[in-house]
């Protein structure tokens, strides 16, 4: 077994102990778990984790992401987090970690499906299919433009609200989930989009009502999910996409296309509203394999 990390050996051979007196595991099983655990403490000593004990969740999602990259099956990932997750449990027992860092990590049938971003030259062609010449045109110009450049829910875009808008600063206020608000940027194309959405489409579809929600739908009222959901579709059907694109591909693409570019986790985290930086790391997978992209096209040796 790898021994990558000071004292591991000894750590995973108290826990085989355990399982092989206590709970009568097979010695298949413990081979299993032993090759298992041994090869991700070896991950994580390669990643300067001086010990077992030192293990955070964070490591554990880039390990799921690194198995990901072998091409393993969700059940073949299913197995070895089993492994790894039991090992911790045990030590967390044993009261020789404070938590255990799989705790709020999900099966591999969820962590393995990747957020479906379109391409940079994709989303082009998607904000370009709007007729800028129609108010209805320019509204739904401004949607897509405020949903690529913030990333935020469809849901949120739906209550958005123009006092929630400061175009003047440049940011807006989402409420997001259990009505938690935050600040997001919004670029330069999206502000422009949006000025001229409201000083010269939004009064059409006004009317003669009062009403403080952002985007009007041609009744006058605010959006549903559903109906911001037909918009979308209708647009990536105009643009030729092949791929399946729905309300989320947008706050996918604005986090996939930040970290492509250089922005921090973090940041992205908080503009997502991501309330565990281990949600948003996913995002690092999908750039992960982007970089793999260019460099299998462009390198001599790729």
């Amino acid at each position: 077994m790898p021994a990558a990390i000071p004292d591991d050996a000894a750590l995973v051979e108290e826990y085989l102990h355990f399982l092989a007196v206590e709970r009568g595991a097979s010695l298949n099983t413990l081979e299993a778990y032993s090759r298992d655990i041994g090869r991700f403490l070896e991950f994580a000593g390669a990643s300067g984790v001086p010990s077992p004990l030192a293990v955070n969740p964070e490591h554990v999602t880039a390990y799921l992401g690194a198995l990901r990259g072998q091409g393993l099956s969700p059940a073949s990932v299913n197995r070895k987090l089993a492994a790894i997750r039991g090992f911790y449990r045990y030590l967390l027992r044993e009261a020789r970690v404070e938590e255990n860092p799989l705790a709020r990590v999900e099966t591999a049938r969820t962590w393995m499906r990747l957020p479906g971003a379109l391409s940079r030259d994709e989303m082009e062609s998607l904000l370009a299919q709007p007729a800028e010449a129609s108010p209805s045109g320019i509204r739904d110009r401004a949607i897509l433009e405020l949903l690529y450049a913030t990333g935020i829910r469809v849901s949120e875009l739906a209550t958005l609200t123009l006092n929630r808008l400061n175009r003047q600063m440049g940011f807006l206020v989402a409420v997001g989930k259990g009505r938690k608000e935050r600040i997001v940027p919004v670029g330069q194309s999206a502000l422009g989009w949006l000025g001229r959405y409201i000083e010269q489409a939004r009064p059409v579809f006004l009317k003669k009502k009062t009403s403080n929600t952002l985007f009007l739908n041609r009744s006058g009222e605010g959006f549903t999910r559903q109906g911001l959901w037909k918009l979308i579709k209708k647009y990536a059907k105009m643009a030729g996409l092949e791929r399946k694109v729905h309300p989320h591909t947008f706050r996918h693409s604005f986090a996939t296309h930040l970290l492509e570019g250089g922005a921090d986790l973090r940041s992205v985290q908080v503009m997502l509203g991501h309330a565990d930086i281990s949600t948003t790391q996913i995002y690092t997978h999908v750039s992960r394999e982007r970089l793999k992209e260019v460099h299998k096209r462009f390198h001599p040796r790729g």
